[in-house]
C-alpha cells in the first residue's frame, strides 16, 4: 500500500443535535430560489412552477463550513454579503440515475440553518463579463451552518420560516413555502447532474434582503423554532 505523500486533512464535520457529527462530502447550493431575491439580483422570477425553467446550481468546498460561528472577513472583497438559507443534510446515497422526486425525502438525514456568504463584488464582476463566479461563492469560511436537526425532530419543514438579524436588526425573512424549487424537486434536479452521497449538504436559496457584513458585525440566523446559528464577522488577515 502506498503511503500519502502529504498529510491528509481532516474531514469537515457539523455537529448534530442529540449527539454525533455529520461528515461533509460536498456542499451544493441552488441560486435564485426565492422570487423576491431573484428580482433584487436583477433576474426574472417565474410566475408559476411551470415557468421556472432549470435551476441554477453552484458548489462550495466542503471545508468552507464554519461550525463555531467565527467568520474571518475574506480577502479580495469589499462587499461580503449574507444569504440566510435552509441547509439540507443527506444521510443516504441516491440510487444511480435520476432520483424520483417522490423518493427524494427518504435521503434526507436532517436540516439546519446556514449562511451562503458571497463576495458580491467578485460575483458581479464575473457575471458582467459572462465568466464563472466561483470566486464569489466558493471561498474559505463561506458556509457557516448550525447544528443539524434530525428529520424525526424537525417536523414539517415546509411550514417553517427563515430569518436573519444582524446587530439586532432584522435583515432577511422568508417562508419555506415560497421556495421555487422545494427540497424534493431540488434533489431530483441535482441527481441529474451529480451522484448524491451521504454527507452532502444542500443550501436551498435565500429570501430577499441580502446586504453587506463588516468586521465586528454579529449575526443570528433562525430556521423556525428548531435551529439557530449565531456568530460574528472578525477581521481577516487581508481585509479589503
Amino acid at each position: 500500500m502506498s503511503a500519502d505523500v502529504v498529510p491528509a486533512l481532516p474531514v469537515p464535520r457539523v455537529p448534530v443535535r442529540g449527539g454525533g457529527t455529520f461528515p461533509v462530502h460536498r456542499i451544493y447550493c441552488i441560486g435564485r430560489n426565492f422570487a423576491e431575491h431573484a428580482r433584487e439580483m436583477g433576474a426574472a422570477a417565474p410566475a408559476s412552477k411551470a415557468d421556472r425553467g432549470a435551476p441554477v446550481f453552484f458548489l462550495k468546498p466542503a471545508d468552507a463550513v464554519v461550525v463555531d460561528g467565527v467568520v474571518p472577513y475574506p480577502p479580495g472583497t469589499s462587499d461580503l454579503q449574507h444569504e440566510v438559507e435552509l441547509v439540507v443534510a443527506l444521510g443516504h446515497d441516491a440510487p444511480p440515475g435520476a432520483l424520483d422526486a417522490d423518493d427524494a425525502m427518504a435521503l434526507v438525514f436532517g436540516v439546519g440553518v446556514g449562511l451562503d456568504l458571497t463576495r458580491r463584488d467578485l460575483q458581479s464582476a464575473a457575471k458582467a463579463k459572462g465568466l464563472p463566479w466561483d470566486t464569489g461563492k466558493g471561498f474559505d469560511h463561506s458556509a457557516p451552518v448550525s447544528a443539524l436537526v434530525p428529520m424525526a425532530d424537525a417536523g414539517d419543514i415546509d411550514t417553517l420560516d427563515l430569518a436573519l438579524d444582524v446587530n439586532g436588526e432584522a435583515r432577511q425573512h422568508g417562508a419555506l413555502s415560497d421556495l421555487i424549487w422545494n427540497v424534493a424537486d431540488t434533489l431530483h434536479e441535482l441527481s441529474k447532474l451529480y451522484a448524491l452521497r451521504a454527507g452532502d449538504l444542500v443550501f436551498m436559496g435565500t429570501p430577499a434582503g441580502v446586504a453587506a457584513l463588516r468586521p465586528g458585525d454579529r449575526f443570528r440566523a433562525r430556521l423556525g423554532a428548531i435551529a439557530t446559528l449565531e456568530g460574528a464577522v472578525v477581521a481577516g488577515p487581508a481585509t479589503a
